[in-house]
């Protein structure tokens, strides 16, 4: 299957509702009945909502999957995202894949989840049966999904969300169900690990986690007999709201709407006490009391999420050398150097967090604050809407969990990109300052020394490049956005042509931070993607970008370049991106699509100064 680029237009497809415009039944701490009662009215509410992006999935069930379908609407508008469904009938998630369902087929979704539990395992072991019998029953059940997941993939092209399993409530063997080896236990473990096993090594394919679910809820939630008997629904309405809610976070990691940045505050935050006024000696923080060890666990929480790529920043109305003195304390797990934006003083915090935003390039949007006091979250959520203020409380260990159940920073695959976020920024920092000591920029750009990697889609970028056209809106010319399956079908198509763009220099990699996809027709290339990561703003890489192109029309015949400009929202920075790279504006453009014109010329003189290639988009009739 070859993805047709641009099929996935939205016109500004950053959704245009804020979190107080957000219902709030469906926002931490989630009351399920309230849920269960007004569903029909929070949906009309959340269809008011403009620009929502859209999205076609099915839901292939080994049960009914009414109830779970009409909540997972109400979690994807909430998250600003508008899906169509196809559902299969009661248990024919296998038949509708093997025999090819014309009308699943006819539906084309872009994901696919397919709903089974416990209920739904073809065959378990007998009782008895020795420990590499068990492991052929494993296998042959793995492999009877992985032939369903296979022809998603070749035949349907689409994204695979697949639930792990569930845990059965009865136990004929008693605790011994976990260590025998014909254990109905032990044997779905075995079976949920060869599930993980499938989605390490394949990025299109992610697993709907289950088993924790059902084990935060309850299995006496998760599970109704009546329920089951009546209406074959493996999971009770009330548990269907955590399903949902889960597989939703999972949709919205896809289409990069998760957030970047925790922002933080300190006193009774990080720590017990006020450090300007207690000191550093006074906190209350570590294993020596209750709650300070409290406090030491969510520190340490905090610092996971910094490992895998979460942004950290503080806001508090404090002294800055007192705020900085309490990260001294011996117990702190956290220091000055995991953050990358520190704002100690007696400003408001919407005002801070405003810098904040401004001083990392990041959107509000992106920024999640979590604050003790009730009164700073409801002057955020009230002057900062974009924000997403967590109703945390004050006590220090539900602090976790309301993160946690907002999952406001789900990912579906970390690169490492990710990993290295915290360092990009702290190197921005450092770019920042040393810039200080220039009075010409131009001299400050030939000083940092800059090389790009710049060439046609590899597939070692591949979950990288989908991952910055799912998350980045600024300078984003189209704001298109596109699955993974169909940026590998692009990145094989000959009528395609494809870049992207790595940038570093004398302070370190920025890693991947700018793609280009382009759809040649004759002798003309329309360019439907372009966009470039905004920590690299002002440093000539539109310019490289540009030049790669240009030498890539040279080489394949191209004579002309046409660019579209889709305003949204945000990306109004680049509205003259064309007009300055010396296009002619189209008669046919309009105010909700510019369409801007550029003869490639024999020879070209490159228009960066500043930045050394060291890879060439080389010129091809495909993109190897």
């Amino acid at each position: 299957m070859v993805a047709v680029p641009g099929r996935r237009l939205a016109v500004g497809s950053e959704n245009k509702a804020s979190q107080s415009e957000s219902p709030k039944a469906l926002r931490f701490p989630v009351t399920v009945a309230e849920i269960l009662r007004k569903r029909n009215s929070l949906k009309n509410e959340l269809l008011q909502q403009t620009n929502l992006v859209p999205t076609r999935i099915a839901i292939l069930g080994g049960s009914t999957t009414t109830e779970v379908r009409n909540m997972l609407e109400l979690f994807l508008l909430a998250n600003g995202i508008q899906p169509t469904f196809y559902e299969s009938g009661y248990n024919r998630y296998a038949e509708d894949i093997l025999f090819e369902n014309p009308d699943l087929w006819k539906f084309k979704p872009e994901i696919v989840f397919i709903h089974t539990t416990w209920h739904n395992v073809s065959q378990y072991p007998e009782l008895m049966a020795g420990e590499s019998e068990v492991e052929q029953f494993v296998d042959r059940e793995a492999d009877r999904f992985k032939l369903l997941w296979e022809k998603i993939q070749t035949e349907l092209g689409a994204l695979i969300v697949q639930n792990n399993f569930d845990l059965p409530s009865r136990r004929p063997l008693g605790n011994l169900e976990a260590s025998e080896s014909s254990g109905r236990i032990n044997f779905l473990q075995k079976l949920n690990a060869k599930f993980a096993s499938y989605a390490r090594n394949h990025p299109r394919f992610l697993v709907n986690d289950i088993l924790y679910l059902s084990a935060q809820v309850g299995l006496d939630v998760w599970h109704n007999p009546t329920y089951w008997y009546n209406f074959h629904m493996a999971v009770s309405p009330k548990a269907t709201v955590a399903l949902a809610q889960n597989i939703a976070a999972i949709v919205k990691s896809i289409y990069g709407k998760s957030k970047k940045c925790l922002v933080l505050d300190l006193d009774n935050t990080l720590w017990g006490g006020v450090v300007g006024d207690d000191g550093v000696q006074s906190l209350i923080l570590g294993r020596d009391h209750p709650v300070g060890e409290a406090f030491l666990d969510f520190q340490r929480y905090v610092k996971d999420l910094k490992r895998r790529g979460v942004i950290l920043a503080v806001c508090s109305k404090n002294d800055l050398e007192n705020a900085r003195e309490g990260f001294s304390h011996p117990d702190s797990v956290l220091k000055l150097e995991d953050f990358n934006a520190f704002k100690a003083n007696w400003n408001t915090k919407p005002e801070n967090i405003r810098e904040i935003a401004a001083e990392l390039n990041i959107g509000l949007d992106s920024m999640v604050f979590l604050d003790d006091n009730p009164a700073e979250r409801a002057l955020v959520a009230d002057q900062l809407p974009e924000v997403a203020v967590p109703d945390a409380g004050p006590d220090v260990s539900r602090f976790a969990e309301a993160l946690e159940r907002e999952r406001y920073f789900e990912v579906h695959k970390i690169v490492q990109d990710d990993l290295n976020r915290s360092a990009f920024y702290s190197s921005n920092a450092e770019r920042g300052a040393y810039q200080t000591g220039f009075h010409d920029y131009g001299e400050f750009l030939a000083s940092l020394d800059m090389t790009a990697e710049i060439a046609p889609f590899s597939p070692v970028y591949l979950e990288r490049i989908t991952q910055l056209i799912n998350k980045t809106n600024q300078f984003n010319l189209t704001t298109r956005r596109y699955t993974s399956a169909e940026v590998e079908a692009i990145s094989r198509d000959t009528a395609c042509v494809t870049l992207y763009g790595r940038l570093a220099d004398k302070f370190g990699d920025n890693g991947l931070v700018s793609v280009l996809i382009g759809r040649v027709s004759e002798e003309t290339v329309e360019v439907d993607l372009w966009l470039m990561s905004c920590r690299v703003l002002n440093r000539e890489m539109e310019f490289a970008m540009f030049d790669a192109l240009v030498e890539l029309c040279q080489a394949r015949g191209i004579r002309q370049i046409r660019g579209v400009y889709i305003p949204s929202k945000k990306n109004g920075m680049v509205a003259g991106h064309y007009a300055g790279l010396g296009f002619t504006e189209l008669a046919e453009s309009s105010a909700e699509r510019g369409l801007w014109q550029y003869k490639v010329p024999q020879p070209y003189p490159p228009r960066t100064r500043f930045i050394r290639r060291t890879a060439q988009a080389l010129p091809t009739t495909a993109n190897a």
